[in-house]
């Protein structure tokens, strides 16, 4: 029996709303929806490992900026070269 919708609900939406932040955070401050963009945040730590949230995000800027070196998109995350 598959849990939710897809199987696997909650890496989906953790996904995506890693995505999505990572996304806002590069608008402008003036255009930030700041008060989301903290519900996100709470979204995204509820019930997961601080690190875990951080390899989330850390992936989600990779998937956005591909262009980009992503050892150091890990670093600017906090996460050590174990995980590039």
């Amino acid at each position: 029996m598959k849990k939710g919708i897809t199987g696997h609900d909650d890496w989906v939406l953790t996904e995506a709303l890693a995505t999505a932040l990572v996304a806002l955070e590069q608008l402008e401050p003036k255009h930030q929806p700041n008060a989301h963009m903290e519900d996100i945040r709470k979204l995204l730590a509820n019930g997961k490992e601080p690190a875990a949230v951080s390899l989330h995000l850390a992936q989600a800027k990779c998937r956005l900026f591909p262009e980009l070196d992503p050892l150091q998109i890990y670093r600017e995350y906090g996460i050590g070269e174990e995980y590039g």
